[in-house]
């Protein structure tokens, strides 16, 4: 027997779509061994005989992330230096020793597949105040290291919009300081977390023996763009010259106004809040508005690398059922009180497939939308190459120099459990 919400929706049709193509920067740097090496010696990172060297792993799903990590660990020992791996991810992997090794296993980051142990633990010992008298913590296994090397994506950061974002920096004041010291730097609220990152990273800076930052940058199409390394002294002025060339190459949905926008995966391999607000219009930092303007979003499946910590969800209108049964909700909401921002772990309505969740959301679009829908298909905010449009939405595109239509307008396809059917990757 069909359900009432099922009787609801069974009336309203789904539009056609077609695959669009969107081009962005594409700067790729494919040696980066090479690269790294030679940066590396004319940086003279100095590492004496036998120093224990902690290098930070991050939770996010970083492009060449294990080349990158076993050719650090190389360049260590090359040096004469003895380096460890220590887990920088604030609350991630449910705020767990355990957790956070699980995580760098799923990124690829084991000690077979890069020379070096993983040493994980959430203990964490004060180094200091700012200069607000807040406490400065830093894991106590990195403390102990005769040397720390930072490594970690730059890039922009979905509460922060100052000349530091996601970077070492945050790896320094928010990673490295486990739960207990990333809730610290959060606890000044979203509008002061970026002043209060800084101050907190600025007294690490001086109590650490950092010897070298790693910076990575990706292109538009989540591939390595760049590699750069920093000596200590030289962090604090490179880092947002970085950032400005990573901000230059991020992806964004060509539409400015969508009705529906459909988001197959939420994730935070994908972004820090599982779906970048920028992308989808959906601002969490109480600043200026970003992005398009999205009436409703509805969003399919959470990604396994996630480990079950939904963060992000609370930003769509619909979920399936299926995300819904994927969700630990105390890593979620652990994750979310953490940065402060315990509204997007909420849990939205959630129905039984995804084309419930298609017809649900033009329904809740309105009127006017239901007559000829601006619709907008992603695989997630990062992979924004290859994007499912309505006709509207595509007629509505102010700057069509960067798209090419590469298929026929088509129905969208459900399996019969109403599981979407979609390719993401069209040659």
């Amino acid at each position: 027997m069909a359900s009432s919400i099922n009787n609801m929706l069974d009336s309203f049709q789904i539009p056609e779509v077609c695959a669009l193509e969107v081009s962005f920067d594409r700067t790729r740097l494919n040696d980066l061994e090479t690269k790294l090496e030679k940066l590396w010696n004319e940086k003279q990172i100095l590492i004496h005989k036998g120093d224990r060297i902690a290098i930070t792993g991050g939770s996010r799903g970083v492009a060449e992330y294990q080349r990158i990590m076993r050719k650090t660990v190389s360049l260590v020992k090359q040096s004469g230096g003895i380096p460890f791996i220590v887990p920088a991810m604030g609350s991630h992997g449910g705020a767990t020793a355990e957790g956070q090794r699980g995580v760098l296993e799923k990124l690829g980051i084991t000690q077979e597949a890069v020379g070096a142990p993983i040493i994980s633990s959430m203990e964490v010992e004060e180094v200091g105040k700012t200069e607000l008298g807040h406490p400065v913590y830093i894991d106590k296994h990195a403390l102990s290291a005769d040397g720390i090397i930072l490594l970690n994506r730059v890039k922009s950061h979905t509460s922060i919009r100052e000349k530091y974002q996601s970077g070492l920096m945050k790896m320094l004041a928010i990673g490295l300081a486990k739960h207990i010291g990333a809730a610290a730097t959060h606890s000044l609220g979203v509008p002061y977390l970026g002043p209060n990152m800084v101050r907190v990273a600025k007294v690490a800076f001086e109590k650490l023996n950092i010897i070298a930052g790693i910076s990575i940058i990706e292109n538009g199409y989540e591939e390595l763009a760049d590699i750069y390394v920093s000596r200590k002294n030289d962090i604090l002025t490179t880092e947002p010259e970085i950032l400005k060339r990573a901000i230059s190459m991020i992806p964004s949905i060509p539409v400015p106004a969508i009705d529906v926008l459909i988001v197959f995966e939420l994730g935070k391999d994908i972004s820090g809040t599982g779906m970048d607000p920028a992308v989808i219009g959906r601002p969490i930092n109480r600043g200026p508005h970003e992005g398009p303007h999205v009436e409703v979003l509805g969003l399919l499946r959470l990604t396994e690398k996630s480990s079950g910590n939904a963060s992000g969800c609370g930003m769509a209108d619909f979920i399936t059922r299926k995300l819904k049964e994927s969700i630990d909700e105390e890593s979620t909401i652990v994750n979310s009180l953490t940065g402060m921002h315990p509204e997007i772990a909420r849990i939205p309505a959630a129905l039984q497939n995804d084309e419930l969740i298609f017809k649900a959301c033009m329904k809740a679009a309105g009127l006017f939308a239901q007559q000829n829908p601006r619709l907008v298909i992603i695989k997630n905010t990062k992979a924004l190459n290859t994007i499912y449009l309505s006709r509207a939405a595509y007629e509505s595109i102010p700057d069509k120099s960067r798209v090419k239509i590469i298929s026929d307008f088509h129905p969208v396809s459900f399996d019969t459990e109403g599981n979407l059917e979609v390719q993401w990757s069209i040659s």
